[in-house]
């Protein structure tokens, strides 16, 4: 099988369709590179497309600790290829006198013609004398991915003979398409960083619901899809010095870090505030509105926060206060839902001096409340009843289940299309 030649049949080096080729070539291997965050899949499709353009065989070699990792080796003969699998970790190319080892700590692309022998005393330099053997090359270009003087892999590029060797424009793309595969992989390393930061942000901003050990409660946070994981969804539920407890549930606007940590600041604020003014949920709702709004730089909340009493010897009681939030469900055993809509007010963050009210609900023996943020019932381009009335039915199928199995079941039924943060917080009551 012969190689595809990248350059036209043209003699004369650079001209024109020779450079449109390599520059449609270029482009292809930037949009493989492109298209998406998986920075791994990313540089097997880049393989897929120097193949055979380029190369009869493209290698793809990861710095892991202390050694290697060989991620993929695509062949234009899929037989070969087959019998050359990656896999594996090569030993660390810090005194290895490979070619890879070479590129890896610094000396650049480097064409290798002059193939190693194996070395018993060097584990990398035998690898790749039985990967180039495998390959049946006769001509090998390596050059490193890398960012800021860090090396954090190689592409290895093949040709069998008869083949020309590289020349200097092919280098150069060669060298071109290891920059930017360093880019992608940087760019994959740095949002990991980010998620696992904002991972750890949030589970440190999750509620302590020690001391409520006495109600059944069950809560969830989900992370939107296509970004970092965290937002400025949030939930909250704590015991009062008389006895009774606050359940709360909001979202600060922005989905970002910022937004994360200005929710982290307005529920700890409203803790403060709940514990020890003793005010009704409405009174609650005005202090937090005016110190939001003097305080901090905190624009706009929605929230409801509700106080549940929960006497011996008589029915629970649901009193709640709603910022300009969706109001909360409360599902039936029998099956009947109905939308807490008492108490709503404006959002937080638009005058501090308004009127709030705060509205009184009895509780039914056996039935779920639910607080939930948007990203739970909302969808694109949907009004918004519709997503009200899905949640509804959903709840009633699901109001005689356990509560762990109704938070999950909810999430998995209404989250397949999911584009926002979900919170939600649900109370079963005895």
């Amino acid at each position: 099988m012969k190689r595809k030649p990248l350059a036209s049949t043209e003699p004369r080096a650079g001209s024109t369709p020779e450079v449109a080729v390599r520059l449609r070539l270029l482009s292809e291997a930037s949009r493989a590179l492109a298209s998406g965050l998986d920075a791994e899949e990313a540089l097997r499709r880049l393989a897929r497309v120097v193949v055979p353009h380029l190369a009869d065989a493209c290698v793809v070699d990861l710095v892991e600790g202390n050694g290697l990792r060989r991620l993929t080796v695509t062949d234009r003969d899929a037989e070969r290829a087959l019998r050359v699998l990656p896999g594996g970790f090569l030993p660390g190319p810090d005194d290895s006198a490979a070619a890879l080892a070479k590129v890896l700590r610094g000396t650049g692309p480097l064409v290798v013609t002059d193939f190693d022998k194996p070395d018993p005393n060097d584990s990398l330099r035998s690898a790749q004398w039985a990967l180039y053997r495998m390959l049946g090359a006769e001509t090998a270009l390596i050059v490193p991915m890398g960012v800021r003087r860090e090396a954090l892999g190689a592409l290895t590029f093949v040709r069998r003979g008869p083949a020309a060797p590289f020349d200097e424009q092919e280098q150069a793309l060669a060298a071109d398409l290891g920059h930017r595969a360093g880019l992608a992989l940087d760019n994959a390393r740095l949002y990991a960083l980010q998620q696992h930061t904002a991972e750890q942000l949030q589970r440190s901003l999750l509620p302590d619901l020690t001391g409520l050990g006495h109600l059944q409660l069950a809560t969830c946070y989900v992370a939107a899809r296509e970004r970092a994981e965290v937002g400025g969804d949030w939930y909250d539920a704590f015991p009062l010095p008389d006895g009774s407890v606050v359940l709360a549930i909001g979202d600060v606007v922005g989905h970002d870090l910022a937004a994360a940590v200005r929710m982290g600041q307005l529920r700890n604020m409203l803790r403060a505030l709940a514990y020890d003014s003793g005010d009704d949920p409405a009174g609650v709702m005005n202090r937090l509105d005016r110190v939001m709004q003097g305080l901090t730089s905190i624009e706009l909340v929605t929230a409801v926060v509700a106080r549940i009493e929960t006497p011996a010897d008589a029915p629970w009681r649901l009193l709640m206060s709603n910022a300009g939030h969706l109001p909360p469900l409360l599902a039936q055993p029998d099956g009947r839902t109905l939308l807490l809509e008492g108490g709503h007010a404006p959002v937080l963050g638009v005058d501090p001096e308004l009127a709030r009210e705060t509205a009184a609900v009895t509780l039914p023996s056996g039935g779920t409340l639910l607080f939930y943020t948007d990203g739970l019932i909302e969808r694109p381009g949907e009004d918004i009843g519709r997503g009200l009335t899905r949640l509804r039915q959903h709840a009633a199928a699901l109001a005689r289940e356990p509560l762990s199995v109704f938070r999950d079941e909810l999430l998995t039924r209404l989250s397949d299309d999911q584009h926002d943060d979900i919170a939600v917080l649900a109370l079963r009551v005895p």
